[in-house]
């Protein structure tokens, strides 16, 4: 059974910092890109960050190129995503899943395995 269990959400001042957290069990974790998203006020799924099962390329959104980063640990089945200068915007509750492919997309159907979500929150 695949589990996903995502850390490190919390509460944060604009222009802060935080790193979340995800731990894969249950399946070849290097042969799966793996990808961030959020659910904000408008309640939609927005991409957010992504990276290859190797972890040599990666693939943002807009909205966060040049503060967040997306990186992984192939020995401890694990993916992060460090976000710095927050903004209140970044508010959301984020996803960690499991893609079906081994390159980076950004498209959430590509992803088939999600895990339960953390609430990230940034005030002004």
């Amino acid at each position: 059974q695949v589990q996903l269990v995502e850390s490190g959400g919390g509460l944060v001042l604009a222009g802060g910092s935080l790193r979340l957290s995800c731990v894969v069990s249950g399946l070849t974790f290097t042969s799966r890109a793996m990808g961030w998203f959020r659910q904000g006020l408008r309640n939609e799924r927005d991409f957010v960050a992504a990276i290859s099962g190797g972890g040599r390329s990666t693939t943002y959104g807009d909205s966060v190129k040049g503060r967040f980063t997306i990186s992984r640990d192939n020995a401890k089945n694990t993916v992060y995503l460090q976000m710095n200068n927050l903004k209140p915007e970044d508010t959301a509750v984020y996803y960690c899943a499991v893609s079906r492919y081994f390159y980076d997309y950004n498209d959430h159907d590509r992803y088939d395995i999600w895990g339960q979500g953390t609430q990230v929150t940034v005030s002004s």
